[in-house]
């Protein structure tokens, strides 16, 4: 099949972008998204070019490195997938395919569609963990976990940090991230110590790192590929309201 491609270049942080096009032909429909853009690459290289840079890693829908904005969608036009898992079927042969990075404040461009995401390294940092002492596994059934609660932990746990949701933000807002990791922490026995700084120190850094406010218009959890529900962020305002002004019960 034959493309044609419209991509973000943008040589550094501080230099000018611009869409640049390049026609691609003899693309199979089976070949991902990640891949038809390798072989761009090596065109460009053979060329004597300069390659497109974008972030990769697993290329398995697990890490969230492929940040690509695709026709204006974070991730492309398929729900609840990665880029990495994006396969070129999914679109029409001579189709025009705009390609740019993560738009949002917070998420400066580094070259290219590389853009800098490590707010959320930073929000991590800030609380996303537990700090007791666990030792070796325990037996299955020594912690009891409600069975709604446990799925409900696991369905928030699912987010992989990529950021489309940000991206995908007016406001470019990450809540949904910082209430995914606020949910599944904040069910679990071993995150009840942490639970009410937690939530307190991630939002300071997240207002800190230049995110937006949530509105709730919902564009987040369209663009998320693993489907993270916009209740979390539900989660996380109950969870900061009593952590700040009100009883801090369940």
């Amino acid at each position: 099949m034959k493309v044609t491609l419209r991509i973000w270049r943008q040589k550094g942080p501080q230099d000018a972008g611009k869409m640049v096009e390049y026609p691609l032909d003899d693309i199979s429909p089976d070949a991902s998204f990640l891949e038809m853009l390798d072989v761009l690459n090596e065109e460009l290289i053979t060329r004597g070019e300069e390659p497109v840079a974008f972030d990769h890693d697993c290329r398995e829908g697990i890490c969230g490195m492929c940040s690509l904005v695709i026709n204006g969608t974070p991730h492309g036009p398929e729900r609840n997938t990665t880029t990495c898992q994006l396969h070129m079927r999914k679109f029409k042969d001579g189709e025009v395919i705009d390609v740019e990075p993560w738009r949002a404040r917070a998420f400066p461009v580094v070259k290219d569609l590389v853009v800098d995401r490590s707010p959320l390294d930073r929000m991590i940092q800030s609380g996303g963990y537990i700090t007791a002492p666990t030792g070796t596994a325990p037996e299955a059934h020594s912690v009891p976990v409600p069975k709604p609660a446990a799925d409900r932990a696991f369905e928030a746990a699912e987010c992989i940090g990529c950021g489309a949701c940000v991206a995908a933000c007016p406001n470019g807002s990450a809540a949904l991230f910082l209430g995914a990791k606020i949910t599944h922490l904040g069910l679990m026995p071993q995150g009840q110590p942490e639970r009410w700084d937690r939530v307190v120190n991630m939002l300071e850094t997240h207002d800190a790192e230049g995110f937006g406010g949530c509105t709730n218009t919902g564009e987040c959890t369209v663009a998320c590929p693993k489907g993270i529900p916009l209740d979390v962020i539900s989660t996380l305002n109950r969870d900061y309201f009593k952590a700040t002004v009100g009883s801090k019960k369940k």
